[in-house]
């Protein structure tokens, strides 16, 4: 597979560009087969299934809120298959959450593992996706996300890494690609502006414009297990030029 085939982009990216059909039609212009959905497109499934298909695009992967894994847990599985969604990540905890001792985040990590098991029964897939709240040390110097992982062991839960969010999070991404590669089935593809840069787009940037060396972390990737390489940027200004830019860089500097 190339990465044409490989690449795919996170519609939150796009978010501020227009209904779901001109962010769509956008896409599929610059040559995208693969989109990842948020919430919002899982709730309204059949609709959104729809536009994907009148643009020739698939959704193997989709973000769920846990809320929505807690309260209609079926619900949130018949609209993944409506999607044609094969994997779902669950993209964070809630808010009042993130900040609890470690026996929390174990407690968070057995429920998703409980969850991935019964999301398994259903030909589908769970895993976690990580920011930088989770590498926060406690005094012992563990990380919330170690508990996590630790607490799903044996389990299907796996993982998908947003490297950027692992970088801002002060740890160094490719030991930690290695030390959960049984876990790893995708990574977020984003930038990091140098810093004092970018500031009205929260200091990320495009793909190739950052301090991120992407080549490699792209190889790094792949060689551990990353199927679905999902290029993300949380507050473009320019959704469009953040998705053609970032495609062509990695087309020109991944093959």
């Amino acid at each position: 597979m190339n990465i044409a085939d490989e690449l795919s982009i996170q519609l939150y990216s796009m978010r501020n560009y227009g209904d779901l059909d001109r962010q769509l039609e956008a896409l599929a212009g610059l040559g995208f087969r693969r989109v990842e959905t948020v919430a919002g497109h899982i709730a309204d499934a059949q609709t959104t299934r729809a536009r994907l298909d009148a643009h020739g695009l698939a959704a193997p992967t989709g973000h769920v809120p846990l809320t929505d894994l807690r309260s209609r847990f079926d619900w949130v599985a018949d609209q993944a298959k409506t999607l044609g969604i094969q994997q779902l990540f669950m993209p964070a905890v809630p808010v009042d959450e993130r900040d609890r001792p470690a026996a929390h985040w174990r407690s968070v990590g057995d429920e998703l593992a409980d969850m991935a098991e019964r999301l398994a029964g259903k030909d589908l897939k769970l895993g976690y996706h990580n920011h930088h709240w989770e590498l926060k040390p406690y005094p012992d110097g563990r990380r919330p996300l170690e508990h996590l992982f630790e607490a799903a062991a044996g389990s299907g839960l796996r993982w998908q890494a947003d490297v950027a969010w692992l970088v801002r999070g002060e740890v160094e991404p490719v030991a930690w690609l290695e030390r959960y590669r049984d876990r790893l089935v995708s990574v977020h593809v984003k930038d990091i502006a140098q810093s004092g840069q970018n500031l009205d787009e929260d200091g990320w940037a495009d793909v190739g414009q950052g301090v991120l060396d992407w080549p490699t972390l792209w190889r790094e990737a792949r060689e551990r297990g990353a199927r679905w390489m999902v290029l993300e940027h949380d507050k473009p200004s320019d959704p469009v030029r953040f998705a053609r830019e970032s495609r062509r860089f990695l087309l020109e500097h991944c093959a």
